[in-house]
């Protein structure tokens, strides 16, 4: 027999339009996934509850975390030590914790308010 729960309002939608940012303790939390060895970092979308970022750094000793929370410091226009990866540091699955940006201003800057597109599981716009 199928299950017929539905999504909870912390997982992932599988039509890829979850909210990959949350607000707790005066810090936001960032589900990312990282595509690393990209000609430039840039914002891919959002897919799979995930927001996809391409960062312009091997996968090597720790380089595309680095870049990842250099990017994303720049991004948000924070200090680059208000940026860690605190879960998936070895893999492209990651949780980033930012300090010192407001929700709605994080939101506007990672393209994240309405109207902003979600990317298929591929990494293609939908």
């Amino acid at each position: 027999m199928r299950s017929t729960t539905t999504p909870s309002s912390g997982d992932a939608d599988p039509h890829g339009s979850a909210d990959p940012l949350r607000s707790s303790a005066g810090e936001l939390r960032l589900a990312v996934w990282v595509t690393p060895g990209g000609r430039r970092s840039e914002l891919r979308g959002v897919a799979d509850g995930r927001l996809r970022v391409r960062v312009a750094a091997a996968p090597i000793e720790g380089r595309a975390n680095r870049e990842l929370c250099r990017f994303l410091a720049a991004t948000l226009g924070v200090a680059r030590g208000g940026v860690a990866v605190t879960s998936g540091e070895s893999g492209r699955r990651k949780t980033v914790r930012v300090s010192g940006v407001a929700l709605e201003t994080a939101r506007q800057a990672l393209g994240l308010g309405p109207g902003a597109p979600d990317v298929g599981a591929h990494g293609r716009r939908a």
